[in-house]
């Protein structure tokens, strides 16, 4: 297993479209368990792979407490939605910086677990958020999307300004 680089707000590659899994095999697990390796290090609780610069339509997340109840999502597909919850959002595209962001509190989805099966999975609250943010991530769209564009340019400039600083230090 190994730990990837994860993209970071404003780089245009987090915008790239994912393209669906065509073929689920080993190599395809050893992506997997190097995005819940990389998840769990950050530490996050959701990670698309076009985070880590590989635009496939796979992601994982795990939102327990205790880190021992991992999802992942091949090809996911958003099937039924519905209410509304606000929550504090963070990204690890987008570190140390976290807005509220409005989304459906309930999601029944469907994807392909990381055997290739077919599964369908209702569930509400932070899993769903994070299975709704995670796809937009698959679909190139970042939870300051959700945000004024003031806000937005405000954060862009912070993390190019950090960046910058970090470079001259290193």
């Amino acid at each position: 297993m190994a730990i990837l680089k994860i993209l970071e707000f404003p780089d245009p590659r987090l915008r790239t479209h994912a393209t669906p899994v065509a073929v689920v095999d080993d190599g395809l697990r050893v992506l997997i368990d190097d995005l819940f390796e990389t998840m769990y290090a950050a530490p996050g609780i959701g990670l698309a792979a076009t985070q880590v610069d590989v635009h496939k339509r796979l992601l994982v997340t795990d939102v327990s407490v205790d880190k021992d109840a991992p999802y992942v999502l091949i090809n996911p597909e958003i099937l039924e939605k519905d209410g509304v919850i606000v929550t504090d959002e963070g990204c690890l595209s987008v570190p140390g910086y976290y807005e509220e962001v409005e989304r459906a509190e309930h999601i029944k989805v469907r994807f392909l677990d990381r055997d290739g099966a077919e599964i369908e999975l209702e569930t509400e609250g932070l899993l769903a958020v994070c299975i709704q943010h995670e796809i937009d991530h698959l679909n190139g769209r970042l939870f300051v999307d959700y945000l004024s564009e003031a806000k937005r340019l405000r954060i862009r400039k912070k993390l190019e300004k950090e960046r910058r600083q970090a470079a001259v230090v290193a």
